[in-house]
């Protein structure tokens, strides 16, 4: 049986396993912090890239040479990150922070693994994952500690040769000097705001300027009263239970996502939204229901309520999206056994 290995870099985990040719599903799957700025905050860039590519080689090196691995095909990694047409990672906010100079991995890893490596920004090999399944054009969010986009039209993702297209994450919806400090250095980015990190971020402000609707909410016992230790999973939690305190924050977040959204449909008319990520994920279908809210506020040009409301769905409820999709963009575009990469 033909396989491929496949692998996901983020800003908190990178994930490396099996799948077959024409699979659904992968198999064998192992998942290790990323070794890069998420544990180390105050390594430079170029340290956390050197880092990232040392584990890289060495995670993937290991698989291949596992029962699991051996015998593959290609690798394929989805890459946190905009890529360009000849391969470069342009950047890596989640990954390695602010700066750092733009970066070869296919190439790195495929004279250090032997095999022909596919790269693909971890959008783009998530969308290829609901190519078949979802009317096209349609545009795929993913709401997790950063936030990204891409927009899947004919049966190619809408970016230009440099790599740039679908990084609505850094888009500033907020031009104040006190705006919140996105992963990639810049105040406002609609990713600091609105992302998983960001949503926390806002929840401890708010719990420390307002102290006593902190106290009413179900966040105060888990913190223990202290806002710094307000957690994700408990974040999540209250919100799917409908806390006020934690909803209204949420609703706050989740304003310029739906300007977001209402762009994209003003510029391009896409109409299906597909939201994926570990927060999205998280909150569940309360997410959907809040952040449509927010856009039929808004409102969508031409369109009603019920309409604007149809456009927005969660994805899967895991987070396999982006190896999925890897092992199908791998199905696609090397047939021949032939080394590339996609934006």
């Amino acid at each position: 049986m033909t396989f491929d290995v496949v692998a996901d870099l983020g800003g908190t985990s990178l994930r490396i396993a099996r799948m077959e040719r024409g699979a659904a599903a992968v198999t064998d799957a192992r998942r290790m912090p990323t070794d890069g700025l998420g544990r180390h905050p105050h390594a430079d860039a170029g340290e956390l890239q050197r880092r990232v590519v040392a584990q890289l080689i060495g995670e993937l090196g290991a698989y291949l040479g596992s029962p699991a691995g051996a015998g593959a095909d290609a690798v394929g990694l989805s890459f946190a990150g905009p890529m360009s047409a000849d391969g470069l990672a342009l950047a890596a906010p989640t990954v390695w922070g602010a700066g750092g100079a733009p970066l070869a991995v296919g190439p790195v890893l495929e004279a250090a693994l032997g095999l022909p490596v596919l790269v693909a920004n971890d959008i783009t090999a998530a969308a290829w994952r609901y190519a078949d399944a979802e009317p096209e054009p349609f545009c795929l969010f993913t709401i997790s500690s950063g936030i990204g986009c891409k927009v899947l039209r004919h049966g190619e993702v809408l970016v230009d040769a440099g790599g740039y297209g679908g990084e609505l994450g850094h888009w500033r919806v907020d031009p104040a000097a006190t705006a919140p400090r996105c992963d990639c250095g810049g105040r406002g980015h609609l990713g600091g705001i609105a992302s998983g990190r960001g949503v926390l971020a806002a929840a401890r402000r708010a719990a420390a300027e307002r102290p006593g609707d902190f106290a009413g909410s179900a966040l105060w016992a888990g913190a223990g009263g202290r806002p710094e230790q307000i957690a994700n999973e408990d974040l999540a939690a209250a919100i799917r239970a409908g806390d006020p305190f934690a909803t209204g924050v949420l609703e706050a977040a989740l304003r310029p996502l739906a300007a977001a959204v209402g762009a994209v449909f003003a510029a391009i008319g896409v109409r299906r939204y597909l939201f994926i990520g570990g927060f999205a994920v998280a909150v569940g279908p309360r997410f959907i229901e809040v952040l449509g809210d927010q856009l039929v506020r808004a409102g969508c040009f031409g369109l009603t309520a019920a309409q604007i409301r149809a456009m927005l769905a969660l994805g899967a409820a895991d987070d396999d999206h982006s190896l999925i999709g890897m092992g199908r963009l791998l199905a696609h575009r090397l047939p021949a056994r032939t080394a590339g990469v996609a934006g």
